[in-house]
C-alpha cells in the first residue's frame, strides 16, 4: 500500500485520579496518534510516551517532532507491503521506538481495514475475546488500596497488579496478602531498585507473587539474570526488552521467566510479533502491557492479546477505570468477568472522536 499522508496528533488526556509508580506521579496521559492514508483509505496507530522522559527516554513533544521531521518523510510516498517493509525504512532513525509505534500501529490498522478483517484475526489471535486484570498505583492509603483491591475482586479481575516503589513495598504486600492470601497478585516495580536491595527482594519471594516485574535499571539484563538466580518469584522484563535483540539476549541469560510485551515500547506490532514468537519457541510465557491509552492504542492491545502465548491477564483497562471520557469510539469496556473483546469489523474497530481529538490536542502536524 502506497503511503500518501500522515497526520500527527499530540494529545493530552486528564486520568479521574493521579497515577502514581516508582518513576512519576501522572495527572494526564500523552499519546502520540496517527493517522496513515492510502489512497481513500486510513489506519489509526497510537503511541503513549507520556509527557517527560522517565518511563523512557521518549516524551510526548518529542516524538511527535520526531515523527514528523524524519520517521514520516521515510515512508512518504513509499509503497509498503509488510510491516517489515515499514521497519525497513524506520531503521536509519535510532532507537524512539513508541514514535515508531504509532505508524507501524496505523500500518497495521491499515492493513486490516483494506483485508476487511479485524486485526485480531489478521494476527493469527485466537478469538476477539482476552482475559486482562486490574492495575492500582500507589494509593495515599492502605485502607484505601485495601478498598480498590476488593472492588477489582468483586468486579470479577483474575489477577491484580500493584504498583512497587520505595516507600510503598513490603509493608504495603504484607498487609495485602493478610487481607487477600489467594489473590493472583504481581508487583512492578518500574526499575526503582539494583542488586544492593537483594534483602528486600529475598524477603518478598516469601508473599507468593506471581511475577516481579522490572525490578532493576531499564536497560539493563545482566543483575536481572544475577537476582533471578537468586528469586524463586519469576522475574518479569518490561523496559529492559525494548528491540528483538534484547528479547534474545534476555532469554540467552536466563534474566526472566516472563516477557511483557508493551506493543508501544517495542517499535510496534511488527517487532512485538517477531518477540511473542521467540519467546514462545523458547518456552518463555509472555503478557501485555499498556501505558493508559485511549480505546484507540488499547484496541491494538486486544487483538494483540489474542495471540496463543500470551499467558497472564494483559493490562488492557475499562475506559472508566481511569477517563471520565475516552478519546477513542467506542469505549474500552467490560465483556465479561476479567474480560474485554475486540469489536467487530474491518481493522481495530475503533478511531477518535473528532470532538474530543479536538479539545485534548497539544500539536499536530501533516505530512503529506
Amino acid at each position: 500500500m502506497r503511503i500518501d499522508a500522515i497526520e500527527i496528533y499530540r494529545v493530552s488526556m486528564p486520568l479521574v485520579y493521579p497515577f502514581r509508580t516508582a518513576f512519576s506521579d501522572e495527572d494526564a496521559i500523552e499519546s502520540i496518534l496517527v493517522r496513515l492514508r492510502s489512497g481513500d483509505a486510513y489506519g489509526w496507530g497510537e503511541a503513549s510516551p507520556w509527557r517527560a522522559p522517565f518511563y523512557s527516554a521518549e516524551w510526548g513533544h518529542a516524538a511527535l517532532a520526531v515523527v514528523r521531521d524524519w520517521l514520516a518523510p521515510q515512508i512518504l510516498g513509499h509503497d509498503l507491503q509488510s510491516g517489515q517493509d515499514l521497519q525497513r525504512a524506520l531503521a536509519p532513525v535510532k532507537g524512539n521506538y513508541f514514535a515508531k509505534a504509532s505508524l507501524d500501529l496505523a500500518w497495521w490498522d491499515l492493513k486490516a481495514r483494506l483485508e476487511g478483517r479485524p486485526l485480531w484475526q489478521v494476527l493469527g489471535g485466537r478469538g476477539p475475546t482476552v482475559t486482562v486484570g486490574a492495575d492500582l498505583g500507589v494509593m495515599e492509603t492502605l485502607d484505601r488500596l485495601l478498598g480498590e483491591i476488593e472492588a477489582a475482586k468483586r468486579a470479577g479481575f483474575k489477577r491484580l497488579k500493584l504498583k512497587y516503589r520505595p516507600g510503598w513495598e513490603l509493608s504495603m504486600v504484607s498487609a495485602v496478602r493478610a487481607a487477600f492470601p489467594d489473590l493472583m497478585v504481581h508487583v512492578d516495580c518500574n526499575s526503582a531498585y539494583t542488586l544492593d536491595d537483594l534483602p528486600m527482594f529475598e524477603k518478598l519471594d516469601a508473599f507468593n507473587l506471581a511475577m516481579i516485574e522490572q525490578p532493576l535499571a531499564h536497560d539493563d539484563l545482566v543483575d536481572h539474570a544475577a537476582l533471578q538466580a537468586r528469586l524463586r518469584t519469576p522475574v518479569c522484563l518490561d523496559e529492559s526488552i525494548v528491540t528483538l535483540a534484547k528479547a534474545r539476549q534476555a532469554l540467552a541469560l536466563k534474566a526472566c521467566g516472563w516477557v511483557n510485551i508493551k506493543v508501544g515500547r517495542v517499535g510496534g506490532i511488527t517487532v512485538a510479533l517477531a518477540i511473542h514468537d521467540l519467546c514462545q519457541a523458547a518456552g518463555i510465557p509472555c503478557w501485555v502491557g499498556g501505558m493508559l491509552e485511549s480505546a484507540v492504542g488499547q484496541a491494538h492491545s486486544i487483538a494483540f492479546a489474542a495471540l496463543p502465548n500470551i499467558k497472564y491477564p494483559s493490562d488492557i483497562f475499562p475506559t472508566a477505570r481511569f477517563y471520565a471520557e475516552d478519546l477513542g469510539e467506542p469505549p474500552i469496556e467490560l465483556s465479561g468477568p476479567s474480560e474485554v473483546t475486540a469489536q467487530p469489523g474491518p481493522g481495530i474497530g475503533c478511531e477518535p472522536n473528532p470532538a474530543r481529538l479536538m479539545r485534548f490536542q497539544v500539536e499536530k502536524a501533516l505530512v503529506r
